[in-house]
């Protein structure tokens, strides 16, 4: 999967913008990520979930699976800041 880092995170990857880490599921490519780069999977994820104020788009949508969602091999996976509105 293409992984993108958003920008408050690149430091953490040496300011690669987006990497490719293999897995079959979004928990295995976070897991997978943060052995390539460590303390970025905390900044992400908090239990079995992610990380209050961070949302995850997998090929453009919010898996409904969550971290136990199913990738294709070329998915692309963005993380952002949660947006709340009101």
């Amino acid at each position: 999967a293409e992984v993108h880092i958003p920008a408050p995170l690149r430091g953490l990857t040496g300011g690669a913008t987006s990497v490719t880490i293999p897995g079959e599921t979004l928990r295995e490519v976070l897991d997978r990520l943060d052995e390539a780069y460590p303390g970025l999977k905390a900044r992400l994820v908090q239990g079995d979930r992610m990380a209050p104020g961070m949302a995850v788009f997998v090929d453009g949508a919010i898996p409904p699976a969550g971290l136990r969602a199913k990738l294709a091999p070329e998915a692309e996976i963005y993380f952002a800041p949660a947006i709340a509105g009101g």
